[in-house]
């Protein structure tokens, strides 16, 4: 780890809390954010291989027909962590001023691997031993509301839900579940938790204050 990593902040909450619009006027703020994440709004166009490795293990590796191994899933998720990694790793050599927000980090996606049934293994302590951040800003959300931001099930993946076919049921148990496992991974940090908004943009400014406290 590079002694000089500039402080970085990480966006964490459940499946539809609302962290890519806020990210999205985040990074459009009039004094801008610097967001790492593997969506493909945020990626540069020399790495867009992470957008379609990402987009291709939840469409196939990941569906429930039992063609690759819950194992094979979480080393194709691997390439998504190390380069949130290696993105923070950058920003130490170039950092701009600018505060640093990571999406999710590494802990949804190994919070998602432990609910796929990847035990605890080497793996997950090599990213344990990932740069930490100066804190987590959870953003909370009601299962009905996230329910309802899904379309009532249809703009869900595969690890989103629990079984062969996604309904409510379904997925708020798995949202309850992934909710207590991303709280297992940061319950040493500290953690700003940011109650639900019906406004984006309010969901934006409250992120925006907490990173910019931290960051000052």
């Amino acid at each position: 780890m590079s002694p000089h990593l500039p402080l970085f902040t990480v966006l964490l909450g459940g499946d539809y809390a609302g962290k890519s619009s806020a990210m999205s006027r985040l990074a459009a703020d009039p004094e801008p954010v610097r967001v790492v994440s593997v969506d493909d709004r945020f990626l540069e166009a020399r790495h867009t291989l992470i957008g379609r490795l990402r987009r291709d293990v939840v469409k196939t590796v990941a569906a429930p027909d039992g063609a690759y191994s819950p194992d094979f899933m979480a080393s194709m998720l691997q390439t998504a962590v190390v380069h949130l990694r290696d993105q923070l790793l950058t920003a130490a050599e170039s950092a701009d001023g600018r505060p640093l927000v990571v999406d999710s980090y590494y802990y949804k996606i190994l919070a998602k691997c432990r609910l796929a049934g990847v035990r605890e293994n080497p793996m997950y302590d090599w990213w344990r031993s990932f740069p930490q951040p100066s804190r987590v800003v959870y953003l909370k959300v009601s299962p009905r509301e996230a329910w309802l931001r899904s379309r009532r099930g249809t703009r869900l993946n595969s690890l989103e839900y629990y079984g062969d076919r996604p309904d409510r049921a379904s997925f708020e148990r798995y949202q309850s579940d992934l909710d207590k496992l991303l709280w297992d991974e940061i319950s040493h940090l500290p953690v700003t938790v940011i109650e639900q908004h019906h406004s984006a943009e309010r969901t934006a400014e409250v992120v925006r204050e907490a990173v910019r406290h931290d960051h000052t």
